[in-house]
């Protein structure tokens, strides 16, 4: 057995990640070769010296961060090809391939050495953000697009507040520390965090103010989205109905929102919100979806005021041949 081939793998010797047979391989040559024998005894060193160094945790803000940015990903991301499954899902091929277990080593110390070059270039350049470099201008007019805020450098909004009777609004979010943002409701940043607190705000005082101040410009094809988005997903109650208010102006040229709609008025768990509901479909009553949902209400609701309701609104329709 050659020196070379000993010494790397040495490594996964000593981390155990070798099969009997190699480290028995192993073991005999460094019985008889004083040099591979030395190498080792550095190589334990070594792991003992870093066994000691302290783990270091995640910030709070990091993890928030990090969760947002799945949570993005994982609303937006597409299914992939037949090649990007096989690349991202590791266990199609590893059913078929038996990886030896020096390979599976090598990964692991390549995994974990880019973990950790990318963790230093995170903090370095988080660190120079925050030292010469603020994420946005303190001016807000600059429009600079680099100084713009990004939702993957967003750990979370603090609030939404919008100066009475003007389109003006202030929002302070986190980064590494809190920032704020000034500007009209037309600013492109102001519509970004906006749009970026309505759905990810783990503060439903926030959410609430955000989509209170997206109800004015419904128009949007992207703040409509998001309406829809708060009406089916969002936990209280009161941001749903807000919700419902920023689409009312929609539910008959707009068959996404009528549906949005519908699908509260049926499945909501709050009756206020299903009643909001069944107010805004009411004009739209002769609608064959409309009309369907009507009448299942009518027949097996448990809520005895909405399938009243419900009945009502089908008794004043005509007959349908």
């Amino acid at each position: 057995m050659k020196c070379d081939w000993v010494r790397q793998n040495i490594l996964f010797y000593v981390y155990n990640e070798l099969e009997d047979d190699a480290r028995y391989e192993i073991e005999q040559h460094l019985a008889r070769c004083p040099e591979c024998a030395t190498e080792l005894k550095a190589t334990r060193k070594l792991h003992a010296t870093l066994s000691e160094l302290p783990v270091a945790e995640p910030t709070p803000n990091l993890l928030a961060a990090s969760r947002m940015r799945l949570q993005e990903a994982l609303e937006t991301a597409q299914p992939g090809g037949w090649l990007r499954r096989l690349i991202l899902e590791p266990a199609i091929w590893l059913r078929q391939i038996r990886m030896a277990p020096a390979l599976a080593a090598a990964i692991f110390i390549v995994g974990f050495g880019g973990g950790i070059g990318a963790t230093y270039n995170y903090l370095s350049a988080r660190g120079g953000e925050a030292v010469g470099s603020p994420l946005v201008s303190s001016n807000p007019g600059s429009g600079n697009p680099s100084e713009q805020p990004l939702e993957s450098s967003i750990a979370g909004i603090r609030s939404v507040t919008q100066q009475p009777g003007t389109n003006q609004v202030s929002i302070k979010y986190d980064t590494v520390s809190t920032q704020e943002e000034q500007g009209s409701l037309n600013d492109q940043r102001i519509q970004q965090l906006l749009l970026f607190a309505a759905r990810n705000n783990y503060n439903s005082g926030v959410r609430m103010d955000s989509v209170d101040v997206l109800t004015q410009a419904p128009d949007d094809s992207r703040v409509r989205e998001v309406l829809m988005y708060a009406l089916q997903n969002d936990t209280n109650p009161g941001v749903r109905l807000k919700a419902l208010d920023g689409l009312s102006g929609f539910v008959r040229q707009d068959g996404q929102v009528r549906d949005a709609v519908l699908r509260a008025l049926l499945l909501d768990t709050n009756s206020g919100v299903r009643m909001q509901a069944l107010r805004l479909v009411e004009p739209m009553k002769t609608d064959g979806s409309v009309r369907s949902v009507l009448s299942k209400l009518a027949q097996s609701d448990q809520n005895l005021s909405i399938r009243t309701q419900a009945r009502t609104m089908l008794a004043q329709m005509p007959e349908m041949d």
